[in-house]
């Protein structure tokens, strides 16, 4: 489970065998989430996070996409 990023309470990881539509893990003390990056950014499950959290992450995804999805390419070797 290679950490992406760590952002306030939030870290950021891939699972390294799992389905191959783009996506990132999201984790806190709280819970988890799982964010969708393809073919829009979306919510695929969550676990014990309100959607105030759940929002604040969704933004963080946004902000950070461009390198969620380089990290992505060069942790599964896409090009």
């Amino acid at each position: 489970m290679p950490t992406v990023f760590i952002e306030g309470p939030y870290r950021f990881y891939f699972f390294s065998r799992e389905e191959t539509r783009k996506h990132v893990h999201v984790a806190s003390s709280d819970g988890e989430v799982k964010i969708w990056l393809e073919p829009e950014i979306s919510v695929a499950k969550v676990i014990n996070l309100s959607n105030s959290e759940v929002n604040t992450i969704l933004e963080i995804v946004q902000k950070r996409k461009e390198d969620i999805d380089a990290d992505w390419n060069k942790h599964f070797g896409c090009n």
